[in-house]
């Protein structure tokens, strides 16, 4: 099987670089240095602190890769469009593209572009920060979890090839309550790790910080409820700071897109759950509020002091 993954942040470098020891795997990014610095030397992986590196090839043009039956889209909500016409080069006429993707709004954008009948959705818990150019480092080895539509026989294959790999993984018939019991953890997460500037493990240490953990997660809840999802999450808040304390190091990936002065994700993750509740009737302002602090962030970053 030939697989390429779309986007070489984070997650996609170290899915790339599990992946790498057994399959066909080709990692294709918008970002030159760090595609240089892999063709050039590897990809560095930092697991449990100790350094290993893989052989992988890398590019920023599609052009020339070799057609794949599999195509991971490990992109930033920003960059859907530009993912699916590198999957619309990139794959067979069979292929499938999964998106791992946070928040909601991703499977309709690869949809528009490449037809329902290519495209797939996967929820991962894998945790993973960008150390430098060719070089990330693995913040957690969660279970990435394969849709069986739309082409079965590819989802358990490419599920075989995760487990293979190291990588702990599975296929379900019923992504959606995945998708949105995911979507609630990192509406309680992402957005206030990336304005208070704290690793994810900060969000449990005082009382005002976990209270606003509270306070989004308990509208997002509402939200679903009145959307008529089943959550995979008992307890919505308590297993929100659980996954905080379980990732107490780690940078959530809109902490690290605010230190980069990049474009977050906060209209698919807090964003979406504003939408459904104004579409549902179900007030979010908090949730609401932490949209507008996150944008004006991203708006200000030219400006912003020095530490």
């Amino acid at each position: 099987m030939n697989i390429a993954i779309i986007g070489a942040g984070a997650l996609g470098s170290v899915i790339g670089f599990h992946l790498a020891a057994g399959s066909n795997v080709i990692l294709i990014d918008l970002w030159a240095e760090h595609v240089h610095a892999i063709n050039s030397g590897g990809l560095r992986c930092l697991i449990d602190n100790k350094e290993r590196v893989v052989t992988l090839s890398a590019t920023t043009d599609p052009s020339g890769v070799e057609p794949v039956e599999v195509a991971l889209i490990t992109v930033k909500a920003a960059q859907t469009a530009w993912a699916a016409e590198v999957a619309a080069q990139v794959l067979t006429t069979d292929g499938v593209a999964y998106t791992l993707q946070n928040g909601l709004g991703n499977v309709e954008i690869l949809s528009a572009r490449l037809g329902k009948q290519h495209v797939g959705q996967a929820v991962t818990t894998l945790g993973a920060t960008i150390l430098g150019p060719g070089y990330v480092r693995v913040a957690g080895l969660g279970t990435t979890t394969f849709s069986i539509t739309p082409a079965l026989h590819l989802a358990y294959a490419i599920a075989d090839r995760f487990h293979a790999s190291g990588l702990p993984a599975a296929v379900s018939t019923d992504l959606n309550r995945m998708v949105w019991s995911k979507l609630l953890v990192n509406v309680g997460i992402n957005a206030l790790t990336a304005i208070l500037r704290v690793p994810n493990g900060a969000l449990a240490t005082t009382p005002t910080a976990r209270n606003l953990v509270r306070k989004v997660v308990e509208e997002a809840v509402a939200v679903a409820q009145a959307a008529g999802i089943t959550l995979n999450l008992t307890d919505p808040v308590a297993e929100t700071l659980a996954v905080v304390q379980a990732t107490a190091d780690n940078y959530s990936s809109m902490l690290q897109d605010v230190l980069r002065g990049a474009p977050t994700e906060i209209d698919t993750i807090n964003g979406a759950i504003v939408r459904e509740g104004a579409r549902l009737g179900v007030p979010t302002p908090c949730n609401a509020m932490l949209c507008e602090l996150v944008a004006a962030l991203e708006e200000t970053a030219p400006l912003r002091v020095p530490a």
